[in-house]
C-alpha cells in the first residue's frame, strides 16, 4: 500500500517501544553473552560470531562487517524495506498509534490499517461461536470424543478454547454476516468461508468438525484446525462433487493475512513462559499431543501442525530458549522417522554451526504422545525420563543407521559404514567431527579395542583424504611413505609445518660436520642446508590461540603475560599487537580492573571482552581483524578446556622459534660474508651463535607439536 509520511512523533514511539532483541531473533539466532546478545551476522558470511546486540542500548553492531544500528535500521537492511514500511510494522506490531504528516491520508492509513484488526475480531467472534456450539445438543458427539477419546478435562477444554463447527452448509456464514453483520468479503478473507462454484453465494470451509482454534504470540486468533467427526461431511463433499476421499482428517485454515502455517507454531503463546523457564522446548507433530503434554503439566511443548520445522518456526522458539535446546518428538512409524529427518534437514545448519542443542525422541511402539500418556497413566513421569535421555540429532541418526543390521555381514558392515561417512562428511566442527569418528569407530570395531584405532584411520582417510587426526592440513604422508612396525600411530597438531624425512636435512648432522655453505674464504667446515622459513599462517594461528586463551580463560591470563615476559616475546602480526595493547590499556585502568576482578570467572571473561569491543568500536578496520578471537567457536572452547597448557607452550614455542630463526638467519648471513683464513675467530663465533641458534630452533620446533592422541 502507498504509505504517507508518518509523523515524528509515531517514528519515535515506534523506535522506543521495539525491542531490538524480539526484531533481530526473529532473523538471528542469539545466544546471551554477559549483558549482550551475540549471532552470526546476517549481512556477510562467517562461522564464528561477531555480530553483537545490546539491549541497554537497543543498537546492534557486527564486528565483522561493521554494520550497525537500531532495530528500524536493521529490518530496512535485512529485508531491503523502505523505512516508512518498517516503522508500520513496528507500530501495528508494538501498537502504536500512527500519526500522519497530512492530516487528509489519516483516514485513509487508518483503514488500510484496520483490516488486520478486522480479521481479529472476525475470528474471535468465530471462535466464541465455535466453543458455543459444543456445549449445544448438536456437540454432543464432539464433546464426548473430547471427554472419552481424548480424556480432556474440562479446564483444559476452556484453556484451549476447542469448539465444535455444526453440520449445516451455512450456520456459521449466516451467524456472521446475517447476525454479525460482518462484511462476506472479510469472512471470506478470514478463510471462514468459501465462493460455491455456481457462483451464487458462499458455504462454511468447516463442518462437522472439532474445532481447535490457532493463537498468535499474543492470544489473538489466528486461524483454526478442523478434525472430522463423522460421515455427514462426506455426503456434503459429494454434494460439491469432491470425492470423500479427499476429506483430510485434518483441515487447517487456509494461508490469510494473519495465518501462515509455515510460521506458526501452535500453543506456543501458552508455552513461551515454560520454554524460558525450563531452557528448552517440546516440538511434537500434532494438535492433540501439545494439548495432552500441557494437560499433564509438560507445558513447554508446541505442535509444527503437522508439518517439518522450518527456519521460522525455529527461530521463534530459540527466542524463548538460553541454551537454544530442541526435543522433537515425532511419531516413530516410518512417516514420523521420516518427518524427524525433514525437521532436521531443514534446521541442519544451525545445528553443525553448533547454534541449537536438538535432541531426538522417539517414543516406544511407534506411539504418538498422546497415545503414550494415556498408556502409562502415570501423569508424564516415564515421558519426563524420555526426554531426559533423548539422544543428540546426530547420535540418533547414527543410531538409525546401525538399527537392525549385522556387522558380522560384510555387506551389511559395508553399508553402515558408507553411510557413517556420509554423516561424518557433514560435520563441520573438528572437534566434534572427532568425537563421532572414534563413536562410530568404537560401534563398527563390536567391542574389539585393539581394531579401534584402524577404524578410526579408515573413517579419517574418507572423510578428510591426506589429513590425520585433528590434522591443521599441511602436508600428508605420501602414498609410498610406510610407518616402521614399532612407529606409534598418530596424528599431530602442532604450529609447525612437517617436514619431509629427507637426507642432510634440517639439522641433520653430516659426515662432514653439519657446517653452512661458506661465502668469502675457504670454509674451516663442511656445508649445511638452511631451514626453510616457518609458515606465517602457523604462526598466526599461534598468536591467535594464545590471545583467544587470555580473553576466555581468566585463570591463565597471568601465566601469559609472565612467559612472554620472561622470553621477551612480541606478537608478530599488526593486528595482534593491536589487540594485545588495548588489553593491556583495558586491564591497566584502575576502575576497569576493579570491576572485572569483583566478579566471578565466567563474568570476568565476558567483562574484559565487553570492556575491549566498547574501546576499540573507533577502530573498525584493525578490530575486524580479530573479532573472531571475541567469539570463540565450538573448537576454540573444547580446546581451551582440555588443553591449555599445551597450546600456550607450543604457541609460545612458535613464537620463540621465529625469533631464533631470524638470529641463526643473521649469524648465517655474517658467517657467509666473513673470510675463515683471514679472521678465524670472528668466524668461529658466527658459526657457532648460528649452530647454538639452530639447536634451540629444532627444540622448538618439537615443542611446538602435542598429539592428541592423549587427550582420547
Amino acid at each position: 500500500m502507498q504509505i504517507p509520511r508518518l509523523h515524528p512523533d509515531t517514528i519515535e514511539a515506534a523506535q522506543q517501544r521495539a525491542d531490538i532483541v524480539d526484531v533481530i531473533s526473529e532473523h538471528v539466532v542469539l545466544r546471551k553473552r554477559g549483558k549482550d546478545f551475540v549471532g552470526l551476522c546476517p549481512f556477510h558470511d562467517e562461522k564464528t560470531p561477531s555480530f553483537s546486540v545490546s539491549p541497554s542500548k537497543q543498537m546492534y553492531y557486527c564486528f565483522g562487517c561493521s554494520a550497525g544500528g537500531n532495530a528500524i535500521k536493521f529490518l530496512m537492511e535485512v529485508g531491503k524495506r523502505p523505512f516508512s514500511e518498517v516503522v508500520l510494522d513496528l507500530c501495528e506490531r508494538y501498537q502504536v498509534p500512527v500519526q500522519t504528516l497530512e492530516p487528509e491520508q489519516r483516514q485513509q492509513l487508518q483503514s488500510q490499517l484496520s483490516l488486520r484488526e478486522q480479521l481479529y475480531e472476525t475470528l474471535a467472534i468465530a471462535a466464541q461461536f465455535y466453543q458455543h456450539a459444543l456445549r449445544q445438543s448438536q456437540g454432543q458427539l464432539a464433546r464426548s470424543y473430547l471427554q472419552s477419546s481424548r480424556q480432556l478435562s474440562e479446564e483444559t477444554i476452556q484453556q484451549f478454547g476447542l469448539g465444535y463447527a455444526p453440520v449445516g452448509w451455512e450456520t456459521l456464514y449466516r451467524y456472521l454476516v446475517e447476525d454479525k453483520r460482518q462484511p462476506v468479503q472479510l469472512v471470506e478473507q478470514a478463510g471462514l468461508i468459501l465462493p460455491r462454484k455456481t457462483g451464487d453465494g458462499y458455504y462454511d470451509r468447516f463442518r462437522d468438525r472439532l474445532m481447535i482454534p490457532i493463537h498468535d504470540i499474543q492470544g489473538r486468533v489466528i486461524g483454526f484446525g478442523g478434525r472430522t467427526l463423522g460421515d455427514e461431511q462426506h455426503a456434503s463433499l459429494r454434494e460439491e462433487s469432491i470425492s470423500p476421499q479427499l476429506a483430510p482428517k485434518y483441515l487447517n485454515s487456509p494461508e490469510t493475512e494473519l495465518f501462515s502455517k509455515g510460521k506458526t507454531l501452535f500453543a506456543l503463546d501458552k508455552a513461551r513462559v515454560a520454554i524460558s523457564r525450563e531452557d528448552k522446548a517440546v516440538v511434537v507433530e500434532g494438535y492433540f499431543d501439545a494439548i495432552a503434554l500441557h494437560a499433564t503439566g509438560i507445558t513447554n511443548a508446541v505442535a509444527s501442525l503437522g508439518t517439518a520445522l522450518s527456519l521460522d518456526q525455529v527461530r521463534q522458539l530459540l527466542r524463548y530458549t538460553e541454551s537454544k535446546q530442541l526435543l522433537l518428538n515425532f511419531d516413530a512409524d516410518a512417516a514420523g522417522t521420516q518427518a524427524s529427518v525433514r525437521a532436521i534437514g531443514e534446521i541442519a545448519n544451525l545445528a553443525y554451526r553448533g547454534e541449537i542443542q536438538l535432541r531426538i525422541l522417539n517414543l516406544p511402539e511407534g506411539k504418538d504422545a498422546d497415545e503414550y500418556l494415556k498408556d502409562k497413566g502415570d501423569g508424564g513421569e516415564q515421558y519426563r525420563e524420555l526426554l531426559a535421555t533423548a539422544p543428540l540429532w546426530l547420535d540418533w541418526q547414527i543410531q538409525q543407521i546401525v538399527a537392525n543390521q549385522d556387522l558380522k555381514q560384510a555387506n551389511q558392515f559395508q553399508q553402515v559404514s558408507q553411510q557413517l561417512v556420509k554423516l561424518l562428511k557433514l560435520i563441520d566442527n573438528p572437534d566434534t567431527r572427532n568425537y563421532y569418528v572414534r563413536h562410530c569407530a568404537e560401534l563398527l570395531s563390536r567391542g574389539e579395542d585393539r581394531l579401534v584405532s584402524q577404524y578410526v584411520e579408515n573413517l579419517l582417510a574418507q572423510i578428510t583424504p591426506g589429513k590425520g587426526w585433528g590434522s591443521s592440513g599441511q602436508g600428508s604422508r605420501g602414498a609410498g611413505e610406510q610407518r616402521s612396525r614399532g612407529e606409534k600411530r598418530r596424528g599431530a597438531i602442532s604450529f609447525s609445518p612437517r617436514q619431509s624425512p629427507q637426507r642432510g636435512g634440517i639439522g641433520a648432522p653430516s659426515g662432514d660436520g653439519g657446517r653452512p655453505p661458506h661465502g668469502a674464504g675457504s670454509s674451516p667446515h663442511p656445508p649445511l642446508s638452511p631451514s626453510s622459513s616457518p609458515s606465517r599462517s602457523l604462526l598466526e594461528k599461534a598468536e591467535a590461540s594464545l590471545l583467544r586463551i587470555y580473553l576466555h580463560c581468566p585463570e591463565h591470563r597471568q601465566a601469559i603475560v609472565d612467559i612472554l615476559e620472561e622470553q621477551d616475546l612480541q606478537f608478530s602480526f599488526s593486528h595482534h599487537r593491536f589487540l594485545w595493547r588495548q588489553i593491556l590499556e583495558v586491564s591497566s585502568t584502575d576502575s576497569t580492573q576493579k570491576a572485572i576482578d569483583s566478579v566471578s570467572t565466567t563474568q570476568t571473561q565476558l567483562d574484559l571482552i565487553s570492556h575491549l569491543q566498547v574501546q576499540c568500536l573507533e577502530f573498525e578496520s584493525e578490530i575486524a581483524q580479530v573479532s573472531y578471537l571475541f567469539h570463540p567457536d565450538e573448537k576454540s572452547q573444547q580446546e581451551q578446556m582440555q588443553r591449555i597448557p599445551q597450546v600456550i607452550q607450543a604457541a609460545t614455542a612458535r613464537m620463540e622459534q621465529v625469533l631464533c630463526e631470524k638470529r641463526y638467519r643473521h649469524f648465517l648471513e655474517l658467517w657467509q660474508k666473513t673470510d675463515g683464513s683471514t679472521d678465524p675467530e670472528t668466524s668461529e663465533y658466527y658459526y657457532q651463535e648460528y649452530n647454538q641458534a639452530k639447536l634451540r630452533s629444532m627444540k622448538l620446533q618439537q615443542q611446538c607439536q602435542f598429539s592428541v592422541c592423549d587427550l582420547l
